[in-house]
């Protein structure tokens, strides 16, 4: 009789229940076995969970199952990073309140998350916009104030004139505001910071103690906090205000001290302040420069723009060598001391502004094989090569290295007097003030009497006032009629509150210290954080790369300086996944989804139609899932037609996991296919199993059984390295060895095979629980066995049968393929050519002559050269 086809719609949920119900997935930090804290970037709540949240979770859960099954005390949470525009966005589009936004969606997304059959421990569940979280929060923020780590100043920040607030960089398009498509102005404003560069150094040289992290991810924080080597040095000032004689300046590049013909200061450096409080054409030129906005890639792309201010810099070597000084719109006030030299010749965009306002271009070196002089690019060679130097006051006319020549330059510097040896970084202070509400109250209130105050501890937490209104640009709290109204707990005068909320990174640079203790009265637990971090292994985008990751290791380093933790790093193990792309479809202008397409493929060629009206559609090229292109696929319509399991088992088989996933509906099918394939074979073969203790022995016992302890060593080593792809792989390899010998299986066969054969597919199915778990348990019913197939012992595999006793190789002829060979693993290598040249296809192609050579490689292949 035929067997039912597996129906994932009656099995998922029936599960989820059962794992719920037995609280299978709760963590206790008490618990035996030892610690492993396996996490995925939490998401926010945007509405619904896309498949990039698929692939991102299927991941993060095999790796709590699996180590779960290997007798691991597995923490395994989930939350919701939950505050940000996106809700204050709705609130003005859609008449709703950001709290009623936000927690709506969370309940959508928390039941489209549970429908994966992700093993999370609910139970620790927070929203960083939970007045509890929030709180706590807020306590760090006053320790940090309290260790310096927290402090306040004058900015230059982005400012939408229309929507009167501070835009990130990233919110800045096209040198307009991304929503309401104003010109952007750089303001001063008074911001709050954390101090991050008190960690630089340290920020630095610990990236090399993170071997678990991708090494692209380190090279980008180390570039980020960008600490260099230079000469600090002053430029003496001609012709400038009272008060201004010298020009401090930083350069990294001290060896081209010989070859500038400008300087430049920055706009809003406090001399082109002073010159354009009283020259109205320095005042406009400043006005323009705030235009550009605050990132360094709007800076860098801008056309160079600069004003002679007639002032004139005397080089430190030499004070008759006089050089035009410029304010100039590339210049960064908040990078080394706001002031640069102007060296044309090796730095492209000190050229192209030489180009544009006619300034000399000098030569420092040349390249040491041509000696060419520089044209129309800049000649910026890498530190380690070996160029002609021309002009240099070691020894002009010499051939070294750009470092060495740095390094004689800045000992040659210091000795004369005139410079010295200093080392900058490029990471700022992180600013966290912005305007506007739906984001964590900055606990602090402003006295008339005592200044900027820290709100009492006793007084937290500084809740968001419920009613509020979005009916004008700004910040709402600033015109709320009461919420601002405080009592300074210093003096007991009236005093106001900041009505500044927190950057949200915030909130996500420590949430993962919160999960080991969610409930406890201060913002951490140090036993229980000290015993679950560093977070074994943490699961995201690449996207995060710079910084969350970034402002995540400060945190740990602020926390610890406040007595919350004792650790130095956050995340031991971290692993960037790819994204999940689609291909785009289109009828004229417009965007068609994948559910409303029709694919036809004949004759090679692939077609779509729009489904409701057979319209041919254009296929477009591969892209990642957006709502602009519509080429999204919703999740719940997968896990609705296929079940879950078959939506997870796609996602970890289509690709290495850091590469992105081409999304098609052929090989969803063909996942689906294949869980149908697996039920088939374990429902089938189980009634005609024996026990498990049958007598040992026989060519198919002993093959099903070294089949299925091989599979169960591979897919261990593979989940170890996170290579899901290739664990898939093997475990498809098992199933088609098991395939032929279960349905030759007969209930009057021997007991030893039976035996075998349920040994056999009880490891399989504990291999396949981690990556489709539903499916696992329903076989491990039908099976027979006891217990939750979530809850059983990972399989060991047994050495003995690891070993092979023979190898095939590969024989090519003349490095074409002409057949294999099977030899024994102990064959030497004169027993493997003698083996060779006995085969009869080399026999005929040799034809009675002798070989030019025979190339063996032991293990891997032979090649017989005639």
């Amino acid at each position: 009789m035929a067997t039912e086809r597996y129906n994932p719609r009656a099995s998922e949920p029936r599960w989820q229940k059962a794992w719920d119900e037995a609280r299978l997935f709760e963590t206790a930090t008490d618990a035996p076995g030892e610690k492993y804290y396996v996490l995925e970037m939490f998401p926010y709540p945007s509405g619904r969970i896309h498949m990039g949240h698929v692939r991102n979770y299927a991941m993060g859960d095999v790796v709590a199952r699996y180590r779960r099954a290997k007798g691991f005390n597995v923490l395994h949470p989930m939350g919701w990073d939950a505050f940000g525009m996106p809700a204050e966005n709705a609130a003005m589009q859609n008449k709703v309140h950001p709290r009623d936004w936000t927690y709506e969606n969370i309940a959508t997304m928390r039941g489209q998350l549970k429908s994966m059959g992700l093993s999370l421990d609910w139970s620790r569940e927070f929203a960083t916009c939970d007045v509890e979280y929030y709180h706590r929060q807020q306590m760090l923020f006053l320790d940090f104030l309290e260790k310096g780590l927290a402090y306040r100043r004058k900015s230059k920040v982005n400012w939408d004139p229309v929507d009167q607030t501070v835009l990130a960089n990233e919110q800045v398009i096209d040198g307009k505001g991304w929503r309401s498509g104003a010109e952007v102005e750089q303001r001063e404003l008074t911001q709050w910071f954390f101090k991050i560069t008190d960690f630089a150094d340290d920020l630095l040289t610990a990236l090399d103690a993170l071997p678990g992290w991708p090494d692209k991810v380190r090279l980008m924080q180390r570039n980020w906090i960008g600490k260099s080597e230079g000469l600090s040095f002053e430029f003496g000032l001609v012709g400038a205000p009272e008060g201004f004689d010298r020009l401090p300046v930083f350069t990294t590049r001290a060896d081209t001290m010989f070859g500038p013909t400008f300087a430049a200061v920055a706009a809003d450096h406090p001399l082109a302040k002073t010159l354009a409080a009283s020259d109205p054409k320095v005042a406009a030129f400043v006005e323009e420069c705030r235009r550009i906005g605050t990132s360094q890639e709007e800076i860098d792309t801008a056309e160079k723009l600069g004003l002679d201010t007639g002032i004139k810099v005397t080089h430190p070597a030499d004070p008759n060598w006089q050089l035009p000084l410029f304010i100039a719109n590339f210049v960064l006030m908040d990078y080394g001391t706001g002031a640069i030299i102007g060296c044309p010749a090796h730095d492209q965009r000190d050229l192209d502004f030489a180009r544009k306002y006619g300034l000399p271009v000098i030569d420092v070196f040349v390249p040491a094989d041509t000696g060419e002089t520089v044209t129309d690019t800049a000649f910026v060679p890498p530190k380690t090569q070996e160029v002609r130097y021309i002009r240099w006051a070691g020894a002009p006319d010499t051939l070294q290295t750009c470092q060495e020549a740095m390094d004689k330059s800045l000992a040659q510097f210091e000795r004369d007097g005139w410079g010295r040896r200093e080392t900058n970084f490029r990471l700022r202070d992180w600013g966290i003030s912005r305007q506007r509400y739906w984001g964590c109250p900055i606990p602090v209130l402003h006295c008339e009497a005592c200044g900027v105050v820290p709100e009492a501890r006793e007084n937290l937490p500084v809740k968001l006032p419920d009613d509020i209104d979005f009916d004008k640009p700004g910040n709402p709290l600033d015109r709320h009629p009461t919420w601002r109204q405080a009592t300074c707990p210093r003096c007991g005068g009236a005093a106001l509150r900041e009505t500044d909320t927190m950057d949200t990174f915030v909130d996500s640079s420590w949430y993962f210290a919160r999960f080991t203790a969610p409930h406890a009265e201060e913002p951490t637990d140090p036993q229980a954080a000290n015993a679950w971090l560093p977070v074994d292994q943490y699961i995201g985008g690449i996207e995060h790369a710079i910084l969350h990751l970034l402002y995540s290791r400060f945190f740990i380093r602020g926390m610890r300086a406040c007595g919350h933790l004792d650790l130095s790093e956050p995340f031991r193990g971290l692993f960037t996944q790819g994204m999940v792309v689609h291909e785009t479809y289109r009828l004229g202008r417009e965007w068609v989804p994948p559910a409303e397409v029709r694919i036809d493929e004949a004759e090679g060629k692939r077609t779509a139609t729009r489904i409701a009206d057979n319209a041919a559609l254009e296929i477009g090229a591969i892209e990642k899932m957006s709502k602009s292109k519509k080429n999204v696929v919703d999740p719940s319509d997968i896990i609705a037609s296929y079940g879950a399991d078959t939506a997870r088992w796609f996602m970890l088989s289509d690709s290495p996991p850091d590469r992105d996933v081409i999304w098609t509906e052929a090989g969803v099918e063909g996942a689906h296919r294949f869980v149908q394939r697996l039920w088939r074979l374990v429902s089938e073969t189980a009634p005609k199993l024996g026990s498990s203790d049958g007598a040992a022995g026989g060519e198919t016992a002993d093959a099903l059984r070294r089949a299925a302890h091989q599979a169960a060593a591979g897919v261990s080593d593979d989940i170890e390295r996170l290579a899901f792809n290739k664990a898939v792989a093997r475990i498809y390899e098992l199933v088609n060895a098991l395939s032929g010998p279960l349905g030759a299986l007969s209930t009057d066969g021997p007991a030893a095979d039976r035996a075998a054969a349920r040994e056999a597919l009880t490891i399989l199915v504990r291999l396949i629980a981690p990556m489709m778990p539903h499916l696992a348990e329903e076989c491990w019913q039908v099976l027979g066995e006891d217990g939750l197939a979530a809850a059983a012992a990972w399989p060991k595999a047994d050495d003995a049968l690891l070993r092979q006793d023979s190898v095939t190789l590969p024989i090519q002829i003349n490095g074409k393929k002409r057949g294999d060979l099977t030899v024994s693993v102990t064959a030497s290598q004169s027993e493997v050519e003698a083996a060779v040249l006995a085969l009869d296809v080399v026999q005929a192609v040799l034809a009675g002559a002798t070989p030019k050579r025979v190339v063996v490689v032991p293990g891997r292949i032979v090649n017989v050269v005639v």
